[in-house]
């Protein structure tokens, strides 16, 4: 299709493989940059070896992101809006809120949310009607079974359980996993302090908006974060406390659109220069400056021409 479109032979080519084709866009020293999106470990080690090699590497990495919930919120729209952020594209997005903190007397709507994920559609992603579609991989749905596993085998408890989702027939065999709502998930839960990658939402519960803002901090990723609430000065509190590089305010997913930059922090990125818009442009651009004199006469400067600190005599 780029071909077709009039691209040039030789613009764009895509290589296929796992670590030896990695390392070599990392070695190759026709390969000035490097832009990734994928998880730590690949991230944290392409970000390494292609530094090494003097190559502009940039590492979007893994995310945890936190939603939390003030009692002054609407409750049916915040509701709504969780459910949609937590389970749309089945969670396989880097900017799912996977984990949601409930302060004071909101941990009542842990069973709104279950509600509200028991009405989704679990089905083929051709099917308009469709609200939740396949994993991606029989592997990625297996790892998420064994997380959601292992969570509920370390206290959390299963608000609503997705697991055995009613598909139609013919796709009886697919990776589908529904719409999970875990609640008494506590930081060290296999379900928090993996990124699960699944319909899967983790319900924590506080007294304070500083716990949550705390708790948000306390985890190692900056991707994305949320806060709902009908306060300004609540609002105004969060946004400058927390440690993340994207804030929703009574937004569920604080994806920037592409004129700003994706600005992910702390252990959600390797490099210094982000995504999307100016910083995007910055990052496959090599300036060159250029200096010119063209009153430049050798005779008429008396020969050798030596720069001081005050300029030239």
């Amino acid at each position: 299709m780029a071909q077709e479109s009039g691209l040039p032979d030789g613009v764009l080519n895509i290589i296929h493989g796992a670590a030896d084709s990695v390392n070599f866009i990392c070695d190759a020293p026709q390969i000035k940059a490097i832009s990734f999106v994928g998880g730590n470990a690949a991230g944290e080690h392409i970000h390494a070896r292609g530094s090494a090699n003097g190559k502009r590497v940039q590492a979007n990495l893994g995310a945890k992101n936190h939603a939390t919930i003030l009692p002054d919120a609407d409750r049916s729209a915040t509701v709504k809006a969780i459910a949609g952020a937590a389970f749309g594209a089945a969670g396989q997005r880097c900017m799912a809120l996977s984990a949601c903190i409930f302060v004071g007397e909101t941990k009542e709507w842990i069973k709104d949310i279950a509600k509200e994920a028991a009405k989704l559609k679990v089905g083929s992603g051709f099917d308009a009607s469709t609200d939740v579609g396949p994993m991606i991989t029989p592997e990625a749905k297996q790892r998420c079974l064994d997380l959601i596993e292992d969570a509920v085998r370390c206290g959390a408890v299963l608000e609503h359980d997705g697991r055995k989702a009613d598909v139609p027939a013919e796709f009886a065999g697919g990776n589908f996993v529904g719409p999970v709502v875990l609640s008494g998930v506590d930081t060290k839960n296999p379900a928090y302090v993996n990124e699960i990658f699944g319909p899967v939402l983790s319900c924590m519960t506080v007294d304070t908006l500083e716990e949550a803002i705390k708790l948000t901090n306390a985890n190692p990723f900056g991707n994305g974060c949320a806060i709902f609430t009908a306060s300004g000065a609540s609002a105004r509190k969060y946004q400058h406390e927390i440690d993340c590089g994207q804030v929703g305010i009574n937004v569920p997913v604080p994806v920037p659109l592409p004129f700003f930059s994706f600005t992910g922090s702390r252990a959600s990125i390797r490099g210094d220069v982000h995504f999307y818009g100016k910083q995007g442009a910055q990052f496959y651009t090599q300036i060159k400056t250029i200096t010119s004199n063209w009153q430049y006469k050798g005779a008429e400067l008396g020969g050798m021409v030596m720069p001081t600190m005050g300029g030239t005599k």
